[in-house]
């Protein structure tokens, strides 16, 4: 599958757009097409939905948005929208990664960065909540429609804000966010395993890299995702497998040796005890999910 890339930078609407970190427009018919087949962003990606249903695919997730329900995209993961309704009301954020809270969130909020990018996925918000995001975003957008310098920066506060609130809101739906032992050992073994996942798959070397015994870090993955460190470690395997085999033009022989499974055949046996079928009926089932 030839797998776009959406650049913030060349989405320009307008002359502004150049000197802009972020876009945000109503979606209909003129504008979702592009959103509806599988790509990924170099940026940050809101949909914000006002009335009506929509889909959104993220990854091999399908979350369904209605009224009141926000979905954030973070760049790379793979998305697209599907059967939206004909009344559908939404609005579309795009940021760059810049604006984010990422010097925060890994300093004075750590805690709340525990599985961030999952739980934003999908948020589902009370009433008053969503109003004053919506209410946030369609300042934003007043902005971005007539921008100056200094209500662009105006602009940039109004989405650090939106962005703290959806990420409170989703802080008192996980009381296990609460928690303030170990949060940042667990932050920095999901690093270290994005970092690290082709190449190492034992507990005993990732415990050795952050300092603690495997049965600490078995208890510390338990706590904050609910398994095991080495189901945490197959489990990001299987999901890089799965990006692969669905939107790489790579042969299986070259999945397996770019993963750092010793043969093709030690590839099948992997995604065999894992999910109980072969790496062809698995790129079989995504290829259907993904081509509907």
């Amino acid at each position: 599958m030839d797998l776009k890339r959406f650049n913030l930078k060349q989405n320009i609407q307008k002359k502004e757009d150049k000197n802009l970190s972020f876009r945000v427009f109503d979606i209909d018919n003129s504008n979702i097409n592009e959103y509806l087949n599988p790509h990924k962003n170099d940026h940050f990606f809101i949909l914000i939905v006002e009335k009506g249903k929509i889909d959104i695919h993220i990854e091999d997730n399908v979350f369904n948005l209605k009224s009141e329900k926000i979905s954030i995209v973070f760049p790379d993961q793979i998305n697209f929208i599907s059967n939206p309704d004909s009344d559908l009301k939404a609005k579309i954020i795009l940021f760059e990664e810049v604006l984010f809270c990422s010097d925060i969130l890994k300093n004075e909020l750590s805690p709340y960065n525990v599985n961030l990018s999952a739980n934003l996925n999908c948020n589902a918000l009370n009433t008053e909540e969503f109003q004053h995001a919506l209410t946030l975003v369609e300042s934003i957008q007043t902005i971005y429609n007539s921008p100056t310098l200094v209500k662009k920066e105006q602009a940039r506060f109004y989405i650090k804000i939106f962005l703290l609130g959806l990420i409170e809101s989703i802080h008192g739906q996980h009381p296990i966010l609460h928690q303030k032992t170990n949060q940042h050992v667990y932050i920095a073994f999901k690093k270290l395993l994005n970092e690290e996942f082709k190449n190492q798959r034992t507990v005993q070397y990732y415990a050795e890299r952050l300092g603690i015994t495997p049965k600490k870090l078995n208890e510390i993955t338990k706590k904050h995702c609910s398994e095991t460190a080495i189901n945490a470690i197959h489990n990001r395997i299987l999901k890089e497998i799965k990006r692969q085999l669905l939107f790489s033009d790579l042969s299986h022989k070259e999945i397996a040796f770019n993963l750092g499974f010793s043969s093709p055949s030690a590839l099948n046996k992997f995604v065999k005890s894992k999910l109980k079928e072969t790496p062809t009926e698995l790129q079989n089932e995504l290829s259907q999910i993904y081509n509907a």
